[in-house]
């Protein structure tokens, strides 16, 4: 049992080192902004569009098609979230925007599945179709409607609720305030339990139902795809097609199903972004997380927690942008802390390429946080795109993908 535990935590170093840095350095005054509750709610809210988004890439690339195309469908999910929203109330808008990915969803299935269109450029005319269209949806909708224009829809009333733990985290029992064992962990200042309650109050503390819904879709993916008849059946077919078919799996289904499902869980992340936000919808409000999904399910290497995991990293670097710019100026210590931890593996695995890049890219970091005392505002807004090229640079693991993922299939034929 110690002997797997050991192989678990080895394996999975990149996650856990990272997070034990931040954890260190976090005891400093000046960075200690970088584990508290509200740093880890903010990252839990950002992390779950990026989650739903990769899971609908997995989806999608377990039946063999390529979805480059989830920012496209995130993209209708805020505005049909929106209007659904506007129109019906907030639950309502939670459906619409997942029926507004599944219909871009559904014409990325009809390219690439009936008329063997190239998976990429399917996926890129998704993506510039989605912006034109939800402008021209958006001046439809709400034309002479106040406060709407041609960017931006109007304000949506109502929400889809959110509640606290009773004595975890403060929240009410029969109309009475409880109390808050969690906080007042966080509050006491003790080196590793106190950044720890702090994570399971950002976890626990004003969560919505919606995130819990978004939660729950991981471990139900784990099922549907690896303990149920379909899930079987659309696995197979983005492992080996022609023998799937000669055992009477309708390919073409399967492959559809995949694709309309990976839309729908895009449209709810498109929802997400604005039920769970301004509550109105923005023109250019994805802002790429289609793209960190896809990267988030790299990383994840085809599994959904992993994708869970993933995603979480992303969304606590995304969040930093709320943090001061002296707290993430720590991070830069952590960076280069970690990429020296990387070059002794390197080294211990005589991999003497990447352990030269790891440490002169350290020693870079190094010398940037001894010769400084904040980070520039545009390095913090680029947190995120650059935490996805780091991760996926150095994470050296052999990706699980589908065998057959972006090759094209015609009915009957061997392949």
């Amino acid at each position: 049992m110690t002997k797997n535990i050991y192989k678990f935590l080895l394996k999975r170093y990149v996650v856990i080192t990272p997070i034990l840095l931040v954890l260190v350095v976090a005891q400093i005054e000046s960075y200690s902004q970088l584990t508290t509750s509200g740093t880890f709610g903010a990252a839990v809210r950002l992390a779950i569009p990026i989650m739903l988004a990769g899971l609908g890439g997995l989806y999608s690339e377990k039946t063999g098609i390529v979805n480059i195309g989830l920012e496209g469908m995130m993209i209708m999910g805020t505005w049909f979230g929106a209007w659904g929203g506007y129109t019906f109330g907030a639950w309502q808008g939670v459906f619409i925007g997942m029926l507004g990915g599944a219909l871009f969803g559904l014409i990325h299935a009809i390219a690439t599945v009936s008329f063997q269109v190239d998976h990429i450029v399917s996926g890129v005319a998704i993506n510039i179709l989605a912006v034109g269209a939800a402008r021209f949806l958006n001046i439809l909708a709400f034309d002479g409607i106040a406060f709407a224009s041609s960017t931006a829809s109007p304000r949506i009333e109502g929400e889809v609720g959110k509640f606290k733990l009773p004595f975890l985290t403060g929240g009410s029992l029969n109309g009475n305030e409880t109390s808050n064992i969690l906080g007042n962990l966080e509050n006491a200042d003790i080196f590793l339990i106190s950044d720890i309650s702090g994570l399971l109050v950002g976890l626990t503390s004003n969560i919505s139902y919606f995130t819990i819904i978004a939660l729950l879709i991981v471990p139900l993916s784990v099922y549907v795809l690896w303990r149920t008849p379909i899930g079987l059946q659309m696995r197979s077919v983005g492992e080996y097609p022609s023998g799937s078919e000669s055992l009477g799996v309708n390919v073409y289904l399967m492959k559809y199903i995949g694709v309309i499902i990976s839309g729908c869980l895009a449209g709810l992340a498109g929802a997400y972004l604005v039920l769970e936000g301004p509550n109105v919808y923005l023109q250019g409000q994805t802002g790429g997380r289609g793209f960190i999904g896809l990267a988030s399910l790299l990383f994840g290497n085809y599994r959904p927690f992993g994708v869970l995991m993933g995603a979480g990293l992303f969304g606590f670097a995304d969040a930093l942008q709320l943090r001061s710019e002296e707290a993430i100026h720590g991070l830069l210590f952590a960076v280069a802390l970690f990429l020296f931890v990387l070059t002794i593996n390197n080294l211990s695995k005589r991999n003497f390429r990447g352990t030269t890049g790891s440490f002169i890219t350290g020693l870079f970091f190094l010398i940037w946080y001894l010769n400084s005392t904040s980070v520039p505002i545009q390095f913090i807004y680029f947190t995120p795109h650059l935490t996805t090229l780091v991760v996926l640079s150095f994470s050296k693991q052999k990706f699980r993908m589908p065998k057959k993922v972006g090759v094209a299939y015609k009915k009957g034929e061997l392949n």
